[in-house]
């Protein structure tokens, strides 16, 4: 069955307390931490102090997306922080397989994103060592975007590569998901769907959770 993981980034950074709290009242699986350093993308977001203080008020895995430029100068920190997943992007990391094994030696699952633009091709000769592989259907920088459709043939194209090899990794998804798309993205073959603004900038954050919670539970392939 799918995973649910929630992006905090259109939340209410006044009040995180809450915002988690609402996730966890919608029954969600992880908790989705952008980090941006206004440099690999157009946004700057928060660092290792904030994940700190979200691990200490949640028992949700941290799902937390490094997109940032020289990724593994900063590993470490998130790892102590709390991340029980850190994904790295392809386009950021000089030696993406030494950057792998860095983050597995934290004792933190390791994954890799690609932007809109990336083939999948690019990630085929690390595809046996990660755990999870986030294709980006927005450009990175900033919620709210719209879906970009030709990401549901990446999501595919991974499927089999996964199939075809028996490799273990998930396939994670992130931007412009909502419940009008959703079945379409688990379809193509998404194991964790990641949403942000569809949530927070809802009327109800706490029914909408369970909303897509609900559409993930009672999809089947």
């Amino acid at each position: 069955m799918a995973l649910l993981s929630p992006s905090i980034l259109s939340s209410d950074f006044t009040d995180l307390k809450s915002q988690i709290r609402i996730l966890e009242l919608g029954n969600s699986d992880w908790i989705h931490l952008d980090i941006m350093d206004g440099n690999f993308v157009p946004n700057i977001t928060f660092g290792p102090l904030i994940v700190d203080a979200i691990n200490k008020i949640t028992d949700l895995p941290l799902d937390t997306h490094l997109m940032i430029s020289k990724p593994d100068d900063f590993l470490e920190e998130f790892s102590k922080a709390g991340s029980d997943i850190i994904t790295v992007h392809q386009e950021a990391v000089v030696h993406l397989h030494r950057t792998i094994m860095k983050i597995k030696s934290l004792g933190v699952k390791a994954g890799v994103s690609i932007n809109p633009s990336t083939p999948v091709v690019t990630l085929q000769d690390i595809l046996e060592e990660v755990d999870l592989v986030l294709v980006m259907s927005v450009n990175p920088g900033f919620g709210g975007q719209k879906f970009i459709n030709n990401s549901l043939k990446k999501i595919s194209d991974l499927k089999n590569l996964k199939e075809k090899n028996n490799y273990k990794f998930l396939i994670e998804v992130d931007g412009g998901i909502d419940v009008d798309n959703v079945y379409s993205v688990l379809e193509a073959g998404a194991d964790v769907i990641v949403a942000g603004a569809a949530i927070f900038k809802s009327v109800n954050p706490v029914q909408k959770v369970a909303e897509l919670k609900n559409l993930i539970q009672n999809f089947s392939r």
